[in-house]
């Protein structure tokens, strides 16, 4: 699956050039596969993304400013959806890529090496592992206002908080 960004080469705009580098920095970083997409120079470009912006997620002129994130064919969002998903350490999740183990966003879903959650992994063997739970918080305290604990039958069991 390859992620496409629709960008514009030739913005005017300040604001919206820093929106597009941080987008483009960041999939760099997390080493994401994408593709750039020039509105500017290419007027196919400019209406593919048009077109296929989701109605209720263009603005009050129904005109979409880049940069736009798509997955093949599927609309992921905007800058503003993709900056929270960052915050949120679920860019994976937006991009509807599995996050690579090891990583925040695998730490945060309880997804273990193996690719199944911590809790389908435990739940063979009746109990959930202290260790995972406490792995998940030492790893990122930032994490802790997202999660709550719940102390059943003699173990804790993290759950996320939807909000």
């Amino acid at each position: 699956m390859v992620i496409k960004v629709f960008l514009a080469s030739s913005s005017g705009s300040t604001a919206i050039k820093k929106k597009q580098q941080d987008v483009v920095g960041f999939l760099e970083a997390l080493k994401v596969e994408y593709a750039q997409l020039d509105i500017a120079c290419s007027e196919e470009n400019r209406m593919w993304m048009r077109q296929n912006v989701p109605q209720e997620k263009k603005p009050s002129n129904g005109i979409p400013l880049p940069p736009q994130i798509f997955n093949e064919e599927g609309y992921c969002g905007d800058y503003e959806t993709f900056f929270d998903a960052k915050e949120d350490n679920a860019v994976f999740a937006f991009l509807g890529l599995p996050p690579p183990p090891g990583s925040k966003e695998a730490n945060q879903a309880g997804i273990v090496q193996n690719g199944t959650h911590a809790e389908e992994t435990n739940a063979e063997n009746g109990n959930v592992d202290d260790s995972i739970v406490m792995a998940s918080f030492l790893y990122s305290p930032s994490i802790l206002c997202f999660y709550s604990l719940y102390y059943l039958s003699s173990s804790f069991r993290v759950t996320r908080l939807e909000h």
